[in-house]
């Protein structure tokens, strides 16, 4: 028998190696060749583009924990009000925290980070519950553990009403996932009853040594309920859960409820129940512990509509017996947040604890999360989409150059199949499946033919077909990439202490520039440590600030003459000591906005920027390019253009007495203001830099696009910088001497 059954003439192996000839001397290895080559090619521009875009310089102090969880990220913060119905964020009340740099606190005040650098290594932080005792809070809440990926019970304490939170350790760990620690006291005891429902239970615990010390009192219901509560109503106790294990029940749509005399049972069902059973964004399931505001009981309840945990909804609790239950929603009176994923809660808040304290004060504390569920699954799987897409258009790509002329190796339509049994040739012979599956094969076949016959890669229409093709390859894979690997798009804020801060963005202008603030605005508003924006208004009639589309307040502050000298007048409603003085015409990413804010919250005596200059001798002092100190390797002077400042010391300083001769200089020349700021932060250091230098990936000029820019004229421009520098030396002394080297800093940012 000849080797290789003959099939129409041709033997099957022959027939097998047609789908890698490209010519009749070409085999295999040239199809090999264009797919391998083409495949390294690829990879190193993802590599090249994932090492360049997502790689972050700075050190992670949380290397165990805050990775990112296809369950979310969620944080914890604080709220305050006059009544639970009038609750403000912690950065509204302006609460600050001088130990831990943070002017004013901000949130989310307990995180996985605080939680992983006391030695529990944490994803998330969520279901928070408060306990107070006296002038101390205790905070319990949930931790995902991100060694064994299991919820345990972690707690906190603070002694400054919320503004600060010392992480204790864990309060409860069992072998099974915990969350919802609803704490509360019973006959002079302290009980928690978290949700265990993967153990097929509801338990109670007692404290033996409050706050970390538990032990199990007693299974008071064999339910697997869900986020459940207990409290007092009338002359019952009344248990609140959501069982979803049932059949037929929906999913955050459902809510049981039973009563007792005491909070350790016997529990008996109500008539009812379930009394809800219904639409996941019906506040079904609990978010929270129940509250008493002017004799009215209100439960909150989880909206779970559009995402799991979207927002917390409130009920009055109007009619609670063992055969009736009415209750009605009212609003909270929670503002949304402003600046969606930017924001720590922008996404989504499921729980809230609402308590008064002795001072009369309400307190809450809440979670929130930047990201809608299942982000970082749903991510990855367009992002591999993507990058299989761009894979296709280099096949496409290979059948236009002619390395690839087959689609489906024939030898893998059915008429082909070496070895038939009598029932397969039956189902053939019955079925027109294998009919058409075979035309289509032979037509798929003959789609390299004919796309290279159309756009044959010599002709104008080929090497354009060529040219989009190869780009659109490379530009689905780095957004492939971009969705693996670069997060969920949001800019977070970075912490300095366990805690984070808010800063006033300032920035100067006039009325031919307006097109200009109305996008500077817009872009600023949404970074995270954003907290207002103040335009400093010199010249022309001022806009309303309610044509901005900002995420933040905008007030706009006009002055009677205009001089540069405005953009650093006292003003003493600046409610944050952290001000960003940033030309109207320069935009940037807001993570690096952040970046500068970060490293002047650990450096909050110094000017700290973006746009590094270098003053040096010998000979006449010259204004000079940033080229000039990157050649020297050093830096002495930060331009205020772009630069974060103690607002309440730098503004005392520029108009201090001593300054007088300098702001006169300012008036006349229209010009060095940033210039004379550097020199009065210099003289008032003996010791030690006064500036600190942060390297932005990109900035973009946009007054080039007007020609309203004050140093359009470069060389003028530096020649009056030059006669200010040799001015403010003879007031104030040189800077010579206080040359800062690149690369110093550990964080990489100063490169």
């Amino acid at each position: 028998m000849v080797s290789g059954q003959t099939i129409g003439g041709t033997t099957e192996k022959t027939h097998r190696l047609r789908w890698w000839r490209v010519h009749d001397n070409g085999g295999v290895s040239s199809t090999l060749s264009f797919l391998l080559g083409s495949f390294m090619v690829l990879s190193s521009i993802g590599f090249l583009y994932t090492y360049m875009v997502y790689k972050n310089p700075i050190v992670n102090n949380n290397s165990l924990g805050c990775e990112e969880d296809s369950e979310g990220s969620w944080g914890i913060g604080v709220f305050y009000g006059d009544s639970p119905f009038s609750l403000k964020p912690i950065e509204a009340m302006n609460i600050w925290e001088n130990t831990s740099a943070a002017w004013p606190v901000a949130n989310p005040i307990v995180t996985c980070g605080s939680v992983t650098d006391s030695g529990f290594p944490s994803n998330f932080v969520a279901d928070p519950f408060l306990y107070v005792e006296g002038d101390t809070l205790f905070l319990f809440f949930e931790t995902k553990n991100s060694i064994t990926m299991q919820g345990d019970i972690g707690v906190a304490r603070s002694i400054d009403n919320g503004a600060s939170w010392e992480q204790m350790g864990i309060a409860l760990d069992e072998d099974w996932h915990l969350s919802y620690p609803y704490v509360f006291d019973y006959d002079g005891q302290i009980y928690m009853m978290p949700e265990g429902s993967k153990k097929g239970d509801l338990r109670l615990y007692r404290a033996v040594e409050f706050p970390l010390k538990w032990k199990l009192e007693k299974i008071i219901l064999k339910r697997p309920l869900i986020d459940s509560f207990i409290m007092k109503y009338e002359s019952r106790y009344w248990l609140f859960g959501s069982d979803h294990s049932r059949i037929g029940t929906k999913k955050n749509g459902e809510l049981e409820l039973w009563y007792s005399n005491t909070p350790l049972g016997p529990w008996k069902p109500h008539k009812k129940n379930p009394v809800y059973n219904t639409d996941k964004n019906s506040g079904a399931r609990n978010g929270g512990r129940p509250f008493v505001y002017n004799g009215n009981v209100y439960r909150l309840g989880q909206d779970d509509g559009e995402t799991y945990g979207k927002r917390v909804r409130v009920f009055k609790i109007e009619v609670l017996t063992p055969y009736k239950f009415r209750e009605t929603e009212v609003d909270l009176g929670f503002e949304k947040p402003t600046k969606g994923r930017n924001a720590w809660n922008g996404a989504r808040s499921h729980h809230l604890d609402v308590q008064q304290l002795r001072s009369g004060q309400w307190i809450a504390v809440s979670d929130g999360d930047r990201t809608p569920s299942g982000d970082l699954s749903r991510r990855y799987i367009v992002g591999c989409v993507l990058i299989v897409a761009a894979g296709s258009l280099v096949f496409l790509m290979g059948m236009l150059l002619g390395f690839v002329r087959c689609i489906v190796p024939l030898s893998w339509c059915p008429h082909n199949i070496k070895k038939r049994s009598d029932a397969f040739l039956v189902w053939e012979r019955s079925n027109l499946l294998s009919s058409k599956l075979r035309q289509y094969c032979s037509r798929l076949n003959r789609l390299s033919s004919v796309l290279r016959c159309k756009m044959n890669p010599k002709t104008s229409l080929g090497r354009f077909a060529f040219v989009v093709i190869l780009m659109g390859s490379i530009v689905l894979m780095c957004v492939g990439i971009g969705y693996i690997f670069g997060g969920s798009g949001g800019r977070e804020p970075y912490v300095v202490d366990n805690h984070y801060s808010q800063f006033t963005l300032l920035a100067m202008t006039y009325d031919a520039r307006l097109w200009n603030l109305k996008w500077y605005v817009q872009h600023y508003s949404q970074c995270p440590s954003v907290r207002e924006i103040v335009v400093i208004w010199n010249k022309g009639t001022p806009p309303d600030p309610t044509e901005f589309h900002s995420a933040v307040p905008v007030r706009i502050r006009v002055e009677e003459k205009n001089s540069l000298n405005n953009r650093f007048k006292i003003d003493p409603l600046i409610k944050t000591k952290a001000v960003l003085e940033l030309d109207d015409d320069i935009m940037m990413s807001c993570d690096y906005i952040e970046r500068g804010f970060k490293v002047w919250r650990e450096n909050p005596e110094r000017l700290v920027g973006f746009y590094p200059r270098l003053v040096n001798g010998p000979g006449p002092l010259k204004y000079r390019a940033e080229k000039h100190a990157r050649k020297w390797n050093g830096y002495n002077m930060i331009l205020t253009g772009a630069a974060f400042m103690d607002h309440r010391m730098a503004f005392s300083r520029y108009w201090g007495e001593e300054a007088k001769a300098g702001r006169k200089v300012v008036d006349e020349l229209f010009n060095c203001e940033d210039v004379l700021m550097n020199f009065l932060y210099a003289n008032a250091t003996s010791w030690g830099p006064s500036v600190e230098y942060v390297r932005p990936a990109w900035a973009f000029d946009t007054s080039k696009l007007s020609g309203v820019a004050i140093s359009e004229n470069t060389q003028s421009h530096y020649e009056l910088r030059s006669k200010c520098l040799e001015k403010f030396t003879e007031l104030y002394g040189g800077l010579s001497d206080r040359k800062v080297e690149f690369k110093r800093r550990k964080d990489g940012w100063d490169l």
